[in-house]
Protein backbone atom coordinates (compact mmCIF):
# COMPACT_ATOMS: atom_id res chain seq x y z
CA UNK A 1 0.00 0.00 0.00
CA UNK A 2 1.26 3.12 -0.79
CA UNK A 3 1.92 6.42 1.60
CA UNK A 4 -1.27 7.64 2.49
CA UNK A 5 -2.32 11.16 2.61
CA UNK A 6 -2.08 12.34 6.28
CA UNK A 7 1.50 10.47 5.95
CA UNK A 8 2.53 12.47 3.28
CA UNK A 9 1.86 15.57 4.76
CA UNK A 10 2.96 14.86 8.11
CA UNK A 11 6.78 14.63 6.18
CA UNK A 12 5.52 18.08 4.93
CA UNK A 13 4.50 18.84 8.38
CA UNK A 14 7.49 17.62 9.88
CA UNK A 15 9.58 20.30 7.82
CA UNK A 16 7.71 23.16 9.21
CA UNK A 17 7.41 22.44 12.38
CA UNK A 18 9.82 24.18 13.91
CA UNK A 19 8.33 27.28 12.45
CA UNK A 20 5.19 26.23 13.73
CA UNK A 21 6.13 26.80 17.34
CA UNK A 22 8.50 29.68 16.73
CA UNK A 23 5.14 31.46 14.93
CA UNK A 24 3.08 29.71 17.90
CA UNK A 25 4.98 31.24 20.22
CA UNK A 26 4.59 35.47 18.40
CA UNK A 27 0.71 34.80 19.13
CA UNK A 28 -1.19 35.28 21.67
CA UNK A 29 0.86 33.22 24.21
CA UNK A 30 -2.14 31.20 25.85
CA UNK A 31 -4.39 34.84 26.43
CA UNK A 32 -7.16 36.05 25.16
CA UNK A 33 -8.06 40.05 24.93
CA UNK A 34 -11.41 39.84 26.16
CA UNK A 35 -12.46 40.59 29.67
CA UNK A 36 -13.37 37.33 31.97
CA UNK A 37 -16.76 38.01 32.53
CA UNK A 38 -19.80 39.58 30.42
CA UNK A 39 -21.25 39.37 27.08
CA UNK A 40 -19.10 38.74 23.96
CA UNK A 41 -20.51 41.31 21.47
CA UNK A 42 -19.58 39.22 17.57
CA UNK A 43 -22.01 41.38 15.65
CA UNK A 44 -21.23 40.83 12.07
CA UNK A 45 -18.47 38.17 12.89
CA UNK A 46 -18.52 34.13 11.92
CA UNK A 47 -16.53 31.73 13.93
CA UNK A 48 -15.68 28.67 11.85
CA UNK A 49 -15.89 25.63 14.03
CA UNK A 50 -14.55 21.70 13.26
CA UNK A 51 -15.86 18.71 14.42
CA UNK A 52 -16.19 15.18 14.28
CA UNK A 53 -19.28 14.02 11.91
CA UNK A 54 -21.78 12.31 13.87
CA UNK A 55 -22.08 8.55 11.54
CA UNK A 56 -24.85 7.43 13.43
CA UNK A 57 -26.95 10.25 14.16
CA UNK A 58 -26.13 12.63 11.24
CA UNK A 59 -29.39 13.83 10.78
CA UNK A 60 -29.86 14.59 14.74
CA UNK A 61 -26.44 16.49 14.46
CA UNK A 62 -27.17 18.82 11.65
CA UNK A 63 -30.29 19.97 14.15
CA UNK A 64 -28.14 20.43 16.81
CA UNK A 65 -26.32 22.23 14.97
CA UNK A 66 -28.41 24.56 14.11
CA UNK A 67 -29.71 25.09 17.59
CA UNK A 68 -26.77 25.81 18.68
CA UNK A 69 -26.12 28.28 16.22
CA UNK A 70 -29.40 30.50 16.78
CA UNK A 71 -28.28 30.21 20.50
CA UNK A 72 -24.55 31.27 20.02
CA UNK A 73 -26.43 34.46 17.86
CA UNK A 74 -28.84 35.50 20.37
CA UNK A 75 -25.76 35.25 23.04
CA UNK A 76 -23.18 36.99 20.98
CA UNK A 77 -24.84 38.23 17.70
CA UNK A 78 -22.02 35.57 15.84
CA UNK A 79 -22.91 33.04 13.25
CA UNK A 80 -20.97 29.59 13.13
CA UNK A 81 -19.77 27.94 10.16
CA UNK A 82 -19.91 24.61 11.01
CA UNK A 83 -17.05 22.13 9.20
CA UNK A 84 -17.07 18.29 9.59
CA UNK A 85 -14.37 15.55 9.44
CA UNK A 86 -14.98 11.60 9.13
CA UNK A 87 -12.12 9.74 9.98
CA UNK A 88 -9.10 10.10 11.77
CA UNK A 89 -7.36 10.51 8.85
CA UNK A 90 -8.99 13.36 7.78
CA UNK A 91 -8.95 14.88 11.52
CA UNK A 92 -4.70 14.63 10.86
CA UNK A 93 -4.95 15.81 7.90
CA UNK A 94 -6.99 19.00 8.97
CA UNK A 95 -4.35 19.52 12.41
CA UNK A 96 -1.53 19.71 10.09
CA UNK A 97 -3.05 21.68 7.00
CA UNK A 98 -4.59 24.05 9.05
CA UNK A 99 -1.46 24.32 11.39
CA UNK A 100 0.88 24.89 8.34
CA UNK A 101 -0.61 27.92 6.74
CA UNK A 102 -2.00 29.35 10.05
CA UNK A 103 -5.30 29.44 8.69
CA UNK A 104 -8.48 27.35 9.13
CA UNK A 105 -11.05 26.56 12.05
CA UNK A 106 -11.13 28.95 15.21
CA UNK A 107 -12.58 26.01 17.33
CA UNK A 108 -11.40 22.16 16.71
CA UNK A 109 -13.19 19.59 18.23
CA UNK A 110 -10.90 16.55 18.53
CA UNK A 111 -11.12 13.25 19.73
CA UNK A 112 -8.64 12.74 23.00
CA UNK A 113 -5.94 10.77 21.92
CA UNK A 114 -5.55 13.42 19.08
CA UNK A 115 -5.01 16.35 21.48
CA UNK A 116 -1.08 15.47 21.95
CA UNK A 117 -0.71 15.31 18.18
CA UNK A 118 -2.19 18.96 18.49
CA UNK A 119 -0.20 19.98 21.54
CA UNK A 120 3.02 19.25 20.22
CA UNK A 121 2.39 21.87 17.11
CA UNK A 122 2.40 24.76 19.68
CA UNK A 123 -0.53 26.32 18.09
CA UNK A 124 -2.97 26.11 20.22
CA UNK A 125 -4.49 28.19 23.32
CA UNK A 126 -2.79 27.23 26.48
CA UNK A 127 -5.23 27.98 28.82
CA UNK A 128 -4.55 30.11 31.96
CA UNK A 129 -6.72 31.60 34.51
CA UNK A 130 -8.49 34.06 32.70
CA UNK A 131 -8.95 31.41 29.71
CA UNK A 132 -10.29 28.87 32.40
CA UNK A 133 -12.38 31.89 33.83
CA UNK A 134 -14.60 32.56 30.54
CA UNK A 135 -15.28 29.00 30.45
CA UNK A 136 -17.10 29.65 34.21
CA UNK A 137 -13.84 27.93 36.17
CA UNK A 138 -12.09 24.50 35.43
CA UNK A 139 -14.45 23.05 38.66
CA UNK A 140 -17.22 22.96 36.27
CA UNK A 141 -15.05 20.09 34.54
CA UNK A 142 -15.20 16.25 35.67
CA UNK A 143 -11.44 16.05 37.13
CA UNK A 144 -11.50 12.91 35.49
CA UNK A 145 -11.50 14.45 31.73
CA UNK A 146 -9.24 16.49 31.98
CA UNK A 147 -6.43 13.76 31.98
CA UNK A 148 -5.71 14.43 28.81
CA UNK A 149 -5.75 17.96 28.40
CA UNK A 150 -2.00 18.33 28.33
CA UNK A 151 0.87 16.80 29.35
CA UNK A 152 0.67 18.16 32.98
CA UNK A 153 -1.70 20.33 35.17
CA UNK A 154 0.23 23.62 34.36
CA UNK A 155 -0.15 22.83 30.21
CA UNK A 156 -3.38 22.58 28.93
CA UNK A 157 -5.22 23.11 26.02
CA UNK A 158 -7.88 20.74 25.81
CA UNK A 159 -11.28 21.60 27.09
CA UNK A 160 -13.35 18.26 27.92
CA UNK A 161 -16.59 18.73 25.55
CA UNK A 162 -17.67 14.56 26.28
CA UNK A 163 -16.76 12.04 27.77
CA UNK A 164 -17.10 8.47 26.19
CA UNK A 165 -15.24 5.95 28.29
CA UNK A 166 -16.05 2.33 26.24
CA UNK A 167 -18.11 -0.73 27.18
CA UNK A 168 -19.74 -3.76 25.67
CA UNK A 169 -23.94 -4.19 25.19
CA UNK A 170 -25.04 -7.23 25.91
CA UNK A 171 -27.99 -9.38 24.91
CA UNK A 172 -29.84 -10.21 28.17
CA UNK A 173 -31.93 -13.00 26.74
CA UNK A 174 -29.75 -14.58 24.37
CA UNK A 175 -26.63 -14.54 27.46
CA UNK A 176 -29.61 -16.33 29.47
CA UNK A 177 -30.51 -18.81 26.53
CA UNK A 178 -27.05 -19.62 26.46
CA UNK A 179 -26.54 -20.73 30.12
CA UNK A 180 -24.04 -18.06 30.56
CA UNK A 181 -24.93 -16.26 34.05
CA UNK A 182 -22.19 -13.00 33.61
CA UNK A 183 -20.44 -11.11 31.16
CA UNK A 184 -16.93 -12.35 30.50
CA UNK A 185 -13.69 -10.44 31.99
CA UNK A 186 -11.08 -12.18 30.30
CA UNK A 187 -10.89 -12.19 26.55
CA UNK A 188 -10.30 -15.95 25.92
CA UNK A 189 -13.49 -15.90 28.11
CA UNK A 190 -14.70 -13.64 25.93
CA UNK A 191 -14.32 -15.65 22.74
CA UNK A 192 -15.36 -19.09 24.73
CA UNK A 193 -18.72 -17.25 25.06
CA UNK A 194 -18.94 -15.61 21.86
CA UNK A 195 -18.73 -19.68 20.66
CA UNK A 196 -21.21 -20.63 22.63
CA UNK A 197 -23.37 -17.61 21.22
CA UNK A 198 -22.81 -18.39 17.39
CA UNK A 199 -25.69 -20.31 16.07
CA UNK A 200 -27.49 -20.25 12.84
CA UNK A 201 -27.55 -16.55 11.73
CA UNK A 202 -27.02 -15.03 14.97
CA UNK A 203 -23.30 -14.52 15.75
CA UNK A 204 -21.92 -14.23 19.26
CA UNK A 205 -19.83 -10.68 18.74
CA UNK A 206 -21.19 -7.83 16.59
CA UNK A 207 -17.92 -6.35 15.59
CA UNK A 208 -16.86 -3.09 12.75
CA UNK A 209 -13.62 -4.19 11.01
CA UNK A 210 -13.36 -1.65 8.80
CA UNK A 211 -14.92 1.50 11.20
CA UNK A 212 -12.14 4.24 10.98
CA UNK A 213 -11.84 4.40 14.86
CA UNK A 214 -12.59 1.36 16.75
CA UNK A 215 -10.24 -1.38 15.41
CA UNK A 216 -7.07 0.22 16.67
CA UNK A 217 -8.61 -0.10 20.05
CA UNK A 218 -8.81 -3.67 20.73
CA UNK A 219 -5.25 -4.04 19.90
CA UNK A 220 -4.15 -1.08 22.46
CA UNK A 221 -6.32 -2.16 25.08
CA UNK A 222 -4.95 -5.77 24.63
CA UNK A 223 -1.29 -4.67 24.52
CA UNK A 224 -1.23 -2.46 27.43
CA UNK A 225 -3.75 -5.46 29.54
CA UNK A 226 -0.58 -7.65 28.68
CA UNK A 227 2.38 -5.09 29.48
CA UNK A 228 3.42 -3.17 26.19
CA UNK A 229 2.01 0.40 26.56
CA UNK A 230 3.14 0.83 22.64
CA UNK A 231 5.06 3.45 22.91
CA UNK A 232 7.67 2.86 25.90
CA UNK A 233 10.24 5.86 26.28
CA UNK A 234 11.84 6.49 23.16
CA UNK A 235 10.80 3.36 21.77
CA UNK A 236 7.76 2.40 19.70
CA UNK A 237 6.90 -1.21 20.57
CA UNK A 238 4.44 -1.90 17.64
CA UNK A 239 6.15 -5.42 16.18
CA UNK A 240 6.21 -6.69 19.65
CA UNK A 241 5.05 -10.30 19.83
CA UNK A 242 2.10 -8.58 22.26
CA UNK A 243 0.62 -6.68 19.91
CA UNK A 244 0.96 -10.00 17.65
CA UNK A 245 -0.95 -11.66 19.76
CA UNK A 246 -3.68 -9.13 20.00
CA UNK A 247 -4.62 -8.88 15.86
CA UNK A 248 -4.21 -12.48 16.07
CA UNK A 249 -6.85 -12.40 18.59
CA UNK A 250 -9.11 -9.37 17.13
CA UNK A 251 -9.08 -11.19 13.39
CA UNK A 252 -9.58 -14.62 14.97
CA UNK A 253 -12.98 -14.06 15.62
CA UNK A 254 -13.82 -14.10 11.89
CA UNK A 255 -10.78 -16.26 10.46
CA UNK A 256 -10.79 -18.69 13.23
CA UNK A 257 -13.32 -18.56 15.47
CA UNK A 258 -16.06 -18.02 13.13
CA UNK A 259 -17.71 -15.71 16.21
CA UNK A 260 -18.70 -12.42 13.61
CA UNK A 261 -20.62 -12.20 10.75
CA UNK A 262 -18.13 -12.91 7.67
CA UNK A 263 -19.70 -9.50 6.55
CA UNK A 264 -18.28 -7.46 9.33
CA UNK A 265 -14.55 -6.75 7.46
CA UNK A 266 -17.02 -4.80 5.33
CA UNK A 267 -18.71 -2.92 8.62
CA UNK A 268 -18.22 0.13 9.90
CA UNK A 269 -19.83 0.77 13.41
CA UNK A 270 -23.32 1.63 12.37
CA UNK A 271 -23.49 -1.45 10.86
CA UNK A 272 -22.19 -3.56 14.13
CA UNK A 273 -24.75 -1.70 16.00
CA UNK A 274 -27.62 -2.47 13.76
CA UNK A 275 -27.06 -5.88 13.76
CA UNK A 276 -27.07 -6.03 17.92
CA UNK A 277 -29.96 -3.79 17.61
CA UNK A 278 -31.71 -6.42 15.50
CA UNK A 279 -30.66 -9.45 17.66
CA UNK A 280 -28.09 -10.87 15.41
CA UNK A 281 -25.33 -10.72 17.83
CA UNK A 282 -25.40 -11.53 21.71
CA UNK A 283 -22.26 -9.03 22.69
CA UNK A 284 -21.46 -5.49 20.85
CA UNK A 285 -18.15 -4.73 22.20
CA UNK A 286 -16.52 -1.19 21.69
CA UNK A 287 -19.59 0.95 22.13
CA UNK A 288 -20.79 3.35 24.72
CA UNK A 289 -23.85 5.51 25.61
CA UNK A 290 -23.64 6.97 22.48
CA UNK A 291 -25.69 3.65 21.66
CA UNK A 292 -28.63 4.03 23.72
CA UNK A 293 -30.98 6.25 21.71
CA UNK A 294 -30.60 3.56 18.92
CA UNK A 295 -30.58 0.62 20.82
CA UNK A 296 -34.05 2.22 23.37
CA UNK A 297 -35.49 2.73 19.61
CA UNK A 298 -34.92 -1.16 18.14
CA UNK A 299 -35.83 -4.82 18.73
CA UNK A 300 -33.56 -4.88 22.51
CA UNK A 301 -34.85 -2.47 23.86
CA UNK A 302 -35.10 -3.76 27.52
CA UNK A 303 -33.14 -6.57 26.51
CA UNK A 304 -29.47 -4.78 27.25
CA UNK A 305 -26.91 -4.14 29.35
CA UNK A 306 -23.68 -2.72 29.39
CA UNK A 307 -20.48 -4.07 31.42
CA UNK A 308 -16.85 -3.53 31.08
CA UNK A 309 -14.88 -4.67 28.68
CA UNK A 310 -12.65 -7.54 29.42
CA UNK A 311 -9.56 -6.39 31.08
CA UNK A 312 -7.40 -9.09 31.11
CA UNK A 313 -4.96 -10.15 27.81
CA UNK A 314 -5.63 -13.01 25.64
CA UNK A 315 -3.86 -15.95 26.81
CA UNK A 316 -4.00 -14.70 30.51
CA UNK A 317 -6.13 -15.04 33.52
CA UNK A 318 -4.98 -12.46 35.31
CA UNK A 319 -3.03 -9.43 34.49
CA UNK A 320 0.75 -9.53 34.19
CA UNK A 321 2.78 -7.46 36.21
CA UNK A 322 3.33 -5.07 33.96
CA UNK A 323 -0.23 -4.86 32.89
CA UNK A 324 -2.92 -2.56 33.44
CA UNK A 325 -6.40 -3.73 34.18
CA UNK A 326 -7.64 -1.03 31.19
CA UNK A 327 -11.19 -0.74 30.41
CA UNK A 328 -11.21 1.47 28.53
CA UNK A 329 -9.17 4.54 26.46
CA UNK A 330 -9.51 7.46 28.11
CA UNK A 331 -12.17 8.80 25.38
CA UNK A 332 -13.94 11.19 25.01
CA UNK A 333 -13.81 14.67 22.94
CA UNK A 334 -11.93 18.18 23.50
CA UNK A 335 -12.26 21.10 22.36
CA UNK A 336 -8.98 23.17 21.23
CA UNK A 337 -8.81 26.89 20.23
CA UNK A 338 -6.09 28.12 17.46
CA UNK A 339 -3.67 30.64 18.61
CA UNK A 340 -3.69 31.94 15.01
CA UNK A 341 -7.35 32.80 15.38
CA UNK A 342 -8.27 36.21 15.45
CA UNK A 343 -11.77 35.43 17.64
CA UNK A 344 -10.71 33.96 20.55
CA UNK A 345 -12.93 35.71 22.80
CA UNK A 346 -15.81 34.67 20.53
CA UNK A 347 -14.45 30.99 20.95
CA UNK A 348 -14.37 30.93 24.13
CA UNK A 349 -18.28 32.17 24.40
CA UNK A 350 -18.91 29.41 21.93
CA UNK A 351 -16.90 26.49 23.99
CA UNK A 352 -18.78 28.04 27.29
CA UNK A 353 -21.86 27.61 25.75
CA UNK A 354 -21.85 24.36 24.91
CA UNK A 355 -20.12 22.72 28.35
CA UNK A 356 -22.74 24.03 30.46
CA UNK A 357 -25.28 22.03 32.56
CA UNK A 358 -28.45 22.09 30.35
CA UNK A 359 -26.93 21.62 26.80
CA UNK A 360 -24.76 18.89 28.27
CA UNK A 361 -27.57 16.94 29.61
CA UNK A 362 -29.37 17.91 26.19
CA UNK A 363 -26.17 16.41 24.31
CA UNK A 364 -26.19 13.31 26.03
CA UNK A 365 -29.92 12.33 26.10
CA UNK A 366 -29.33 13.06 21.89
CA UNK A 367 -26.78 11.53 21.38
CA UNK A 368 -25.90 9.20 24.41
CA UNK A 369 -22.14 10.80 25.12
CA UNK A 370 -21.75 11.85 29.09
CA UNK A 371 -21.09 15.03 30.30
CA UNK A 372 -17.51 16.72 30.81
CA UNK A 373 -19.91 19.15 33.19
CA UNK A 374 -19.55 18.11 36.48
CA UNK A 375 -22.74 19.36 37.67
CA UNK A 376 -24.58 17.02 35.12
CA UNK A 377 -22.58 14.00 35.29
CA UNK A 378 -23.55 14.28 38.72
CA UNK A 379 -27.33 14.42 37.86
CA UNK A 380 -26.94 10.74 35.56
CA UNK A 381 -24.66 9.64 38.18
CA UNK A 382 -28.12 7.24 39.71
CA UNK A 383 -28.84 6.07 36.16
CA UNK A 384 -28.63 2.37 36.22
CA UNK A 385 -27.85 1.51 32.46
CA UNK A 386 -25.04 4.01 32.06
CA UNK A 387 -23.09 3.36 35.52
CA UNK A 388 -21.29 0.29 33.76
CA UNK A 389 -19.92 3.24 31.90
CA UNK A 390 -19.03 5.79 34.60
CA UNK A 391 -17.45 2.92 36.21
CA UNK A 392 -15.38 2.14 32.73
CA UNK A 393 -14.43 5.58 32.76
CA UNK A 394 -13.13 5.59 36.14
CA UNK A 395 -10.58 2.60 35.17
CA UNK A 396 -9.69 3.87 31.63
CA UNK A 397 -6.26 4.57 30.97
CA UNK A 398 -4.69 7.89 28.52
CA UNK A 399 -3.12 6.82 25.94
CA UNK A 400 0.25 8.39 25.52
CA UNK A 401 0.48 12.18 25.24
CA UNK A 402 3.41 12.39 22.74
CA UNK A 403 3.37 14.14 19.46
CA UNK A 404 3.54 10.92 18.09
CA UNK A 405 0.30 9.16 19.12
CA UNK A 406 -1.17 10.11 16.19
CA UNK A 407 1.06 8.25 13.91
CA UNK A 408 0.99 5.45 16.43
CA UNK A 409 -2.25 5.41 16.38
CA UNK A 410 -2.31 5.21 12.12
CA UNK A 411 -0.59 2.81 11.90
CA UNK A 412 -2.13 0.59 14.25
CA UNK A 413 -5.72 1.33 12.16
CA UNK A 414 -3.10 0.86 8.60
CA UNK A 415 -2.40 -2.90 9.67
CA UNK A 416 -6.65 -3.85 9.88
CA UNK A 417 -6.72 -1.57 6.72
CA UNK A 418 -3.94 -3.70 4.54
CA UNK A 419 -5.69 -6.97 6.12
CA UNK A 420 -9.17 -6.46 5.21
CA UNK A 421 -8.47 -8.54 1.45
CA UNK A 422 -6.64 -11.34 3.97
CA UNK A 423 -10.19 -11.35 6.06
CA UNK A 424 -12.54 -11.66 3.62
CA UNK A 425 -10.38 -14.46 2.16
CA UNK A 426 -10.45 -15.86 5.32
CA UNK A 427 -6.97 -15.77 6.71
CA UNK A 428 -4.11 -13.53 7.49
CA UNK A 429 -1.25 -15.37 6.98
CA UNK A 430 1.92 -14.79 10.10
CA UNK A 431 4.15 -13.88 7.46
CA UNK A 432 1.76 -10.61 6.18
CA UNK A 433 0.84 -9.54 9.53
CA UNK A 434 4.66 -9.97 11.07
CA UNK A 435 5.56 -7.68 7.75
CA UNK A 436 2.64 -5.06 8.34
CA UNK A 437 3.73 -4.77 11.77
CA UNK A 438 7.55 -4.46 10.77
CA UNK A 439 6.62 -1.45 8.14
CA UNK A 440 4.00 0.35 10.12
CA UNK A 441 7.04 0.30 13.24
CA UNK A 442 9.72 1.66 11.79
CA UNK A 443 7.38 4.72 10.53
CA UNK A 444 5.72 5.05 13.97
CA UNK A 445 9.55 4.99 15.02
CA UNK A 446 10.20 7.72 12.64
CA UNK A 447 7.89 9.94 14.12
CA UNK A 448 8.45 9.47 17.71
CA UNK A 449 12.21 10.14 16.66
CA UNK A 450 10.80 13.45 14.69
CA UNK A 451 8.84 14.41 17.55
CA UNK A 452 11.93 13.66 20.47
CA UNK A 453 13.65 16.59 18.68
Amino acid sequence: MGMSKPRRLGAVAAAAISVLVLAACGGSGGTTSGATGGKVDGTGKTLNVLMNVSAQYPQEQQAWFKEMGTKFKAETGADIQWETFATANDEMTRIQTSVVSGQGPDVYGLGTTFTPTAYSTGAFVKLGENEWNQLGGKDKFVPAALGISGPDESNHIGIPFVSRPFVMAYNTELLAAAGIDKPATTWDEFTAQAKKLTTGDQYGIAVAYKDNFDPWKYIWGMSIQAGNPLIDGDKVRLDDPITKKAYETYFGWVTKDKVVDPASVGWANPQALAAFAAGKAAYFPMTSPLSIPALDASAVKGKYKYALMPTVPPGETSNPSAGKPASSILSGDNLVVADYSKQKDLAFAFIKMITEKDVQLNYFKVFGQLPANQAAAKELASNEVIAPALDSGAKSVATPFSGAWGDVQLSLTNVVVQSIPDLSAGAVSDASLAQRLKDEQTKSQTALDRAKK
